[in-house]
């Protein structure tokens, strides 16, 4: 019996052994890991300390089309420079080039060129700072789109716009209103529409819809009957309630942006008032560099060197 109770104390000390080294294993293999971990936490660290010496304010106002990649940008900015604090408004295009032009903000968000909304002399003392390409999309209320009216000519869209076609059964539609949602003069997003998808001709105004905010134009055609409006594709990365309407049958896509099939398309400006200073020219940099470029797309924007045609 004392033999055996010796053999059994024998086994369990050689498990217990055993384990111990098994443990001691792991122990080694986690106390890696740690280490690597601490190694990249001090990398991080001597990253951030760098980062940290880029302080001070940025204000931008203008486009409401732009405003989702500025929103955007200004958020991904922050974890890199978290002492610049970012301030973004909308109002529109002209709002935003007179603001820059005044010296109320550091960053004029524009549609179109600064020649177009404000004099020579205000436009000559402001720099140019190309973003990346917007697509403009024409956009229906569910109820037309499930009628049929999912593709129209350039002619039958600027006569709807100008206000010439007032019932969707005009066009191969339901038969019903046709109710325009439509943006002020001041609208970047405006000026590009009827440059491109309206060849120049006036849009005629619904005062009672107007709105240079792309996501109230968005709710109001989404939730009006009969309702015809346009965005920019950033406004239809997710499920918008609304359908986009082709252009002589071209879908309002990057792809077809890229390839010169689409016509309705701008590039964007963020506009400084002479060279920006170090805070706000690291941002534009950021902006436009490779690293944030990747997200673009995602948000709907097109990245300027893929397009295969420059003017139009």
């Amino acid at each position: 019996m004392k033999k055996a109770g010796l053999v059994l104390l024998a086994g369990v000390m050689a498990f217990g052994l055993a384990a111990c080294g098994s443990s001691s294993s792991e122990t080694t293999a986690a106390g890696t890991t740690a280490a690597a971990t601490s190694d990249a936490a001090k990398e991080d660290t001597t990253e951030a300390e760098v980062n940290e010496d880029l302080s001070g304010t940025i204000t931008a106002a203008g486009s409401s089309a732009l405003k989702p990649l500025a929103d955007d940008a200004a958020d991904a900015f922050a974890e890199l420079y978290p002492d610049v604090a970012i301030t973004i408004d909308a109002g529109g295009s002209g709002e935003g080039l007179k603001q820059v032009s005044e010296g109320t903000v550091d960053i004029g968000n524009s549609d179109v060129p600064a020649e177009d909304k404000l004099d020579a002399a205000q436009a000559a003392e402001l720099v140019d700072h190309q973003v990346c390409v917007i697509t403009m999309a024409p956009i229906v209320n569910m109820d037309v789109a499930e009628a049929g009216v999912t593709d129209l000519t350039k002619e039958q869209l600027i006569s709807i716009f100008t206000g010439e076609t007032t019932n969707w059964s005009e066009v191969g539609g339901p038969d019903e209103d046709i109710v325009l949602v439509t943006r002020p003069t001041s609208s970047g997003t405006r000026a590009t529409f009827q440059k491109y998808a309206l060849d120049g001709n006036e849009e005629a105004s619904n005062a009672s819809m107007e709105t240079d905010d792309s996501g109230v134009l968005l709710q109001n055609v989404k939730d009006t009957q009969g309702a015809i409006g346009y965005v920019a594709l950033s406004y239809l990365t997710d499920d918008a309630g609304v359908a986009t309407v082709a252009i002589d049958g071209v879908e309002p896509t990057l792809e077809n942006t890229y390839n010169g099939t689409y016509p309705v398309w701008t590039y964007e400006h963020m506009y400084t008032k002479g060279e920006p200073n170090d805070v706000v020219s690291t941002f534009l940099e950021y902006i436009m560099s490779d690293e944030y470029g990747t997200r673009m797309e995602d948000l709907g924007y097109g990245v300027s060197s893929k397009m295969t045609v420059t003017e139009h």
